[in-house]
């Protein structure tokens, strides 16, 4: 059930990424591309904060069954869709409902698996986004192909029915005790903050001058900062009180985040191999879908080492892998399926046992909880702020790829996308030696 939820949410993004460009051509909105990703991140962000909350005061079944009803009647709102602006809000339902879906999963591991699984059951989790590689890219090409994107939307809501059908025999009712409760809240004001920086930048992408993105980009950047001083301060929090502290824990999810956003420039690759490679909408779609087949092989193979050694070589290794990866896609169209595919094994090098370090960073079981919870979040808004950043990319490079496609801005819009993204993995490459330095593990 775990692995399906996370299926659901992985598939949806493979699929709205192949089907775009026939979406777009139908209901027009084009300067808001990055904005089908990008509300759908803030949704998931936003929603991800709950997880915890929601489980405390639901238990497992009911906490899925309520998320896969907001999901499908997103999904179907997508399909309905006779315009962008109704297609955006429709995408931020299903954001919302995915974010829950991907976050519970951690949620439920770290509550019901003894320690020594975690590591596996993370990379089973992700592994899901492999599963999803086959099957949304596939689905949305040969729908967007026939030109019948609507219908791929249909089809998603019914697999969310047919999970919602099997969850009463995968997941128990079991709740908390009432004290659990009381103390379980939402973070409002995180919440609020972490959605307005995704907002602020994300608007920088679609602004028409080099001032008012710029300003964008500082005021959330800004936010991010708010969010950290709100965040340690307040009793409702998104990050556990440990993430705050000496120890290694905040480096951690500094690099989950820096490695998520890194993985962000695939947004773009559909679209770009559309125009400068020619391919039909079903190959676009898996050339794609690449980053993840690697991130998703990688991470299986990753996930079975058990000596301590040299699972902090590859953490440490992972970025400079991305980077790698990014660079080599930075020079030429030509090489994006190698390029990709290094770059998804970079991350899935690292991502099981970064997930395993999280979780088992923090002894106190309520701390332990929202450490866990956290993953998904910091995944989820690290994503949207580098989907943002893909669009503050694409649309300033030579005034904007989408809207100067017959300009031959593309070659040069890609070009600096994966450049650009090739020095997150580079930051995060700085963070694992410092991870490397203050953890126990060396």
């Amino acid at each position: 059930m775990l692995a399906g939820g996370v299926g659901l949410y992985a598939t949806n993004e493979f699929l709205t990424i192949s089907l775009l460009p026939s979406a777009v051509a139908e209901i027009g909105g084009q300067r808001f591309y990055a904005w089908v990703t990008t509300v759908y991140l803030v949704g998931s962000v936003v929603a991800a904060t709950t997880v915890n909350p929601l489980l405390v005061r639901c238990g497992p079944q009911l906490s899925y069954l309520l998320t896969l009803f907001v999901f499908a009647a997103g999904t179907v709102g997508c399909a309905i869709s006779p315009s962008m602006e109704v297609l955006l809000v429709a995408r931020t339902v299903q954001g919302a409902a995915g974010g829950l879906l991907a976050g519970l999963g951690y949620g439920v591991i770290n509550a019901s698996l003894p320690d020594s699984l975690w590591t596996r059951a993370s990379a089973l989790v992700s592994a899901m986004w492999g599963v999803s590689t086959l099957l949304g890219p596939a689905a949305g090409g040969l729908f967007a192909q026939f030109g019948l994107w609507r219908w791929a939307f249909g089809s998603l809501a019914v697999l969310t029915a047919a999970t919602a059908a099997l969850v009463p025999g995968g997941l128990s009712h079991g709740r908390p005790s009432r004290s659990a409760v009381a103390t379980s809240r939402i973070p409002v004001w995180s919440l609020m903050l972490l959605g307005a920086a995704v907002l602020a930048v994300n608007v920088a992408g679609v602004q028409r001058t080099a001032i008012a993105t710029a300003g964008l980009l500082v005021a959330g950047a800004a936010l991010v900062g708010c969010f950290l001083v709100v965040d340690r301060r307040v009793r409702a929090a998104v990050l556990p009180r440990a993430a705050f502290g000496p120890g290694p824990l905040k480096w951690m999810y500094v690099t989950v985040g820096l490695l998520m956003a890194a993985t962000m420039a695939d947004m773009y690759v559909p679209l770009f191999g559309q125009r400068l490679a020619h391919l039909v909408p079903v190959a676009a779609g898996f050339l794609g879908a690449v980053l993840a087949v690697g991130w998703t092989l990688s991470e299986l193979l990753s996930a079975s080492v058990r000596r301590q050694h040299v699972v902090v070589r590859l953490v440490t290794a992972a970025p400079l892998v991305m980077a790698s990866g990014l660079a080599m896609a930075a020079v030429t169209y030509r090489t994006w399926v190698v390029a990709l595919f290094t770059v998804g094994a970079g991350v899935g090098l690292a991502w099981p046992h970064l997930s395993a370090w999280i979780m088992g960073a923090v002894d106190d079981p309520v701390e332990a909880g929202a450490a866990a919870a956290a993953i998904n979040t910091v995944q989820l808004i690290s994503g949207a702020l580098g989907a943002g950043l893909a669009g503050v990319v694409v649309n300033t490079a030579r005034g904007g790829a989408v809207a100067s496609a017959a300009r031959g801005g593309d070659v040069a819009s890609a070009r600096w996308l994966f450049a650009v993204f090739a020095l997150l993995a580079m930051l995060a490459a700085v963070s694992t030696l410092v991870l490397r330095r203050l953890s126990r593990v060396t």
